[in-house]
């Protein structure tokens, strides 16, 4: 096993070439099917495309998008071209999207119709109002004077956007034969993409990312599950996110396999897709796996098919993790990283023990070293103490994007990357994930790891989801706040918590606050805003009349 030095487009056209008729992406739902050579095909055409409109190497060309064809096909069209291409959260609103125009040099901007509560064509609107005054191709923008175009993905025409056919048809009168030209420039260390961070804390920053760092981490993750060009991949974590544009795109990329792909989560659409075209993978956060299955017609739909998958994006419920194995088939691993990380820097293996790989996020991948640091000396921390998890290796990114302090701040003068994630590796080399350095409840002077707690609680019958979280008291500091979600037909009340908790746990771990919610706010990327939860806990226990003391 060794690296490969090779960029995305070359790893497109080898599989064009090698296995040009096997398909590559597939919307079941629609029953849409591109094979390796035509999808090879229409990519080659959209980076033409944006050659006709000034794209040229180094440029930021943007994507707002759910997981439509369209992104991955501007995603490798940009990667042929050597253009950066800039990920956003289909969840942003309005100040988000234009602090990420601005913060990105952004030079295009490709975009869709928008979500259930988000029109991104009038937000755009908003933003670039000179688009409605100016033609095609000749947007001169007072704020963000480096934004030249914006490309609708759709065949509806609007005021001063192209259109996904307007782009294609531009690139027809494009000479091939520069096309081929600038692929020649374009290498394996050079940026190919910009995620920007998922900001629960602070502004977000554009992590830079190469065509080497993004590639060998989705193929030693596929290694990791014994992935072949047989597999089948059910895709439904959504695309701007690092779990599904690396250890989902590339995984299948660097493998040669099919992606099953789902444009907006839907349980019932990803049961069905893996139904009917007997996927052999899935992947998705905790919330995903919950949702599929507690779905009402789960049974209605044969999981045989499957044999392996990811759960990750967040702290893995143990029980959870034994409810998919035994339900849905699947021998899952865990993978633990960010995106600083490319993401991927620890992950179970497939012929990892049940008790590792429910109970661990694994080894450190190949050719990464990942360490345990004491954030208060910077030693190194010996098996089973708790410190900061670090990484060094091909993994680590290039950099924040105009923001070298940042950058200083989490890339240490060792060229470790560090986490901000407190963790423990074991006397087998596993590590265990404990939560964040921020999550931390502190209470009277005892560190309380929320992860902790959270596992105890998933014990109680009724509890479908759990997240714990620090709440302020003068007293103590903080005080340990539990929010819980109900099954369906569930009961639960705070005596009840408490009394499931005493005895069981030490005292100070014992949730002081219950909240029982209907859901929890999360990012864009399916992540929990531990945050907002802080912030909830306060307002809730005022309208109660109570202070937190």
């Amino acid at each position: 096993m060794q690296l490969v030095e090779r960029t995305l487009g070359d790893w497109l056209e080898h599989w064009a070439t090698v296995t040009p008729d096997r398909e590559y992406i597939v919307y079941s739902d629609r029953d849409l099917r591109f094979t390796w050579k035509t999808f090879n095909k229409r990519v080659d055409e959209a980076a033409l495309g944006f050659m006709a409109i000034g794209v040229k190497k180094g440029d930021h060309v943007g994507i707002w998008a759910q997981n439509v064809p369209e992104w991955l096909t501007y995603m490798y069209a940009c990667a042929k071209i050597g253009a950066v291409f800039v990920t956003v959260n289909t969840n942003y609103k309005q100040h988000e999207l234009e602090y990420l125009v601005e913060n990105s040099d952004m030079h295009t901007l490709c975009i869709t119709d928008g979500t259930w509560d988000s029109n991104y064509v009038q937000m755009v609107y908003e933003m670039l109002p000179e688009l409605k005054d100016c033609q095609r191709g000749q947007l001169k923008s007072e704020r963000f004077p480096r934004m030249r175009n914006v490309v609708y993905i759709g065949q509806e025409k609007y005021r001063g956007m192209y259109s996904t056919a307007e782009l294609q048809l531009l690139g027809t009168h494009m000479n091939p034969a520069d096309l081929e030209a600038v692929k020649k420039t374009v290498e394996p260390h050079d940026v190919m993409m910009m995620q920007y961070t998922s900001g629960t804390t602070g502004f977000p920053k554009g992590v830079m990312l190469s065509h080497f760092n993004l590639a060998n981490n989705g193929f030693l993750t596929g290694e990791h599950m014994k992935f072949t060009d047989q597999d089948k991949l059910c895709i439904c974590v959504p695309l701007f996110h690092c779990f599904g544009v690396t250890l989902a795109t590339t995984n299948c990329l660097t493998h040669g396999c099919t992606q099953v792909m789902v444009e907006r989560f839907d349980p019932l659409v990803v049961l069905a897709s893996i139904h009917k075209e007997r996927c052999t993978a899935l992947y998705g956060v905790p919330t995903m796996f919950i949702a599929e299955l507690n779905h009402p017609m789960f049974d209605l739909f044969d999981m045989s098919s499957l044999r392996t998958g990811i759960m990750a994006g967040a702290l893995c419920p143990i029980e959870l993790m034994k409810r998919v194995s035994e339900k849905m088939f699947m021998t899952i691993t865990s993978v633990y990283g960010l995106t600083e990380s490319s993401p991927g820097m620890t992950q179970t293996r497939l012929e990892d023990s049940f008790e590792v790989r429910t109970q661990t996020v694994g080894r450190p991948y190949e050719f990464t070293e990942v360490v345990v640091i004491d954030p208060e000396t910077g030693e190194e921390c010996p098996d089973n103490v708790p410190g900061e998890i670090c990484c060094r290796g091909y993994l680590v990114m290039k950099g924040y994007y105009k923001n070298p302090q940042a950058t200083a701040e989490v890339i240490d003068k060792n060229g470790f990357l560090h986490s901000g994630d407190i963790g423990i590796r074991d006397a087998d080399g596993n590590y265990h994930i404990t939560g964040r350095i921020k999550d931390m409840i502190i209470r009277g002077g005892e560190n309380i790891y929320p992860r902790e707690v959270e596992e105890f609680l998933y014990h109680l019958e009724g509890v479908k989801d759990v997240q714990v979280v620090g709440v302020a008291s003068e007293k103590y500091g903080e005080e340990v706040g539990a929010f819980i979600i109900l099954k369906d037909g569930a009961s639960l009340d705070e005596q009840t918590v408490v009394d499931f908790s005493r005895g069981k746990i030490a005292r100070h771990k014992i949730p002081k606050y219950i909240f029982f919610v209907e859901e929890f706010p999360m990012t864009g990327s399916g992540k929990i805003q531990k945050f907002k939860l802080r912030e909830m806990s306060l307002t809730l226990l005022k309208a109660q009349g109570i202070v937190p003391a």
